[in-house]
């Protein structure tokens, strides 16, 4: 085993000291080769997580749909044997599963009985966006709940993992003064997207814990197109296309851990030794304008022109278009529709799909780009939704 030395950073406001890096239990190892089933290879995947943790891992991360519902049970038995003791643990409460508040007191009994524990340190909403915030945290009182959990010691802290806009996440940050952490995605390509750096900045100007998850976008920053690969190849100092994007989430102050979803034991080595070379404004100038080139050529090759400006909103029929278009051009530039179809399909409000769109033509007018979002609509839900066709 090679000897790694973690680096540790502030957790939010708390007297705690988080890894760089963190485990996300998402894509364990899998014996049918589907990376999101619920067939998980357990030894390895037990023989993954604890190496981790001897390598100074704090922080696990998994919830309650990760892997068909066996994720937690299989991250349950690899805290055994003592690990357990050497980790915060965090899960989320399934928030579309969520009827009424008694649903949330069941749901975390089932989840601390498949855990194999009596207390999770960080439990989190999942997947919070205005519309679960409003008709589900706030008019099923939730919050009571957990903080009920807190102080009989089911729970450790209390947070919520994001998936909407900045104005959104805006609001549920500053809706609750006590939140202890929170989960957004980031990376150098969403630094406008959903939270954003924006985000980022607000809630740890607030005492959050900021953990961030898809720090590659599901490893699709690991293995970049040849416009960018040649990009990164100019530096000279020699990294991974993996290793800029983590490194350039660890510059970052307000980043407390860096959640990676890893499937087999060399990326758990791999992510220790860049977790090694990890610091707080560790960067130099000329490694930053490097990533903001590499961001600008991922931009370049977006098939629908969209700079995401909002002008077109609000559509009449609830189709979020800048977010179609996102999702549409992601799948394209990486040549991986995989996370943009469960996106779609799985956390987007289906008013907010393309195929909502009514062609009423509100759109073209509004448009600065000169999109023709009406004769886009069909192709993204085509790609997106149907799957029959691939972003192109």
């Amino acid at each position: 085993m090679e000897w790694v030395r973690m680096r540790y950073r502030k957790f939010g406001r708390h007297d705690f000291m988080v890894s760089a890096l963190g485990f996300g239990c998402m894509r364990l190892p899998t014996r049918d080769g589907n990376p999101n089933s619920g067939n998980i290879d357990e030894p390895e995947a037990v023989r993954m997580i604890r190496r981790a943790i001897d390598g100074g891992v704090n922080y696990v991360d998994t919830a309650y749909p990760y892997h068909g519902g066996n994720g937690e049970t299989v991250t349950g038995k690899a805290l055994k044997d003592g690990y357990r003791d050497r980790v915060r643990l965090a899960t989320k409460a399934p928030m579309w599963l969520i009827r009424n508040a008694g649903d949330f007191d069941r749901f975390l009994h089932e989840q601390l009985a498949k855990l194999q524990t009596g207390r999770i340190d960080c439990y989190l909403f999942h997947s919070l966006n205005l519309e679960t915030w409003e008709n589900t945290v706030l008019r099923l009182g939730l919050l009571a709940r957990a903080e009920a959990a807190v102080r009989d010691g089911r729970i450790g802290q209390i947070g919520f993992s994001f998936h909407d806009g900045p104005e959104a996440f805006k609001r549920i940050v500053e809706g609750y003064p006590e939140w202890d952490l929170c989960q957004i995605q980031y990376n150098y390509l969403d630094v406008e997207n959903q939270a954003g750096t924006a985000g980022l900045k607000l809630a740890a100007s607030r005492g959050l814990a900021v953990v961030v998850m898809e720090p590659l976008l599901g490893g699709r920053l690991a293995n970049p197109p040849d416009p960018v690969r040649e990009i990164l190849d100019e530096a000279p100092r020699k990294r991974t296309a993996a290793d800029w994007a983590l490194q350039w989430l660890w510059h970052q102050p307000e980043v407390s851990t860096v959640l990676s979803g890893m499937s087999d034991m060399q990326q758990v080595e791999d992510n220790l030794r860049s977790a090694e070379a990890s610091g707080v404004e560790s960067l130099e100038p000329g490694d930053l304008e490097l990533i903001g080139r590499v961001g600008q050529a991922y931009g370049s090759m977006h098939p629908i022109p969209c700079t995401r400006c909002g002008y077109c909103m609000p559509c009449p029929h609830g189709v979020d278009i800048p977010r179609n278009f996102e999702l549409y051009n992601d799948g394209a530039i990486h040549r991986d529709a995989g996370i943009p179809r469960f996106v779609y399909a799985s956390i987007m409000p289906e008013a907010g799909r393309a195929s909502s769109c009514a062609q009423c033509g509100e759109c073209l007018e509004k448009c600065p780009q000169a999109i023709d979002i009406p004769a886009w609509m069909p192709k993204v839900h085509g790609a997106l939704g149907e799957g029959r066709d691939t972003p192109a």
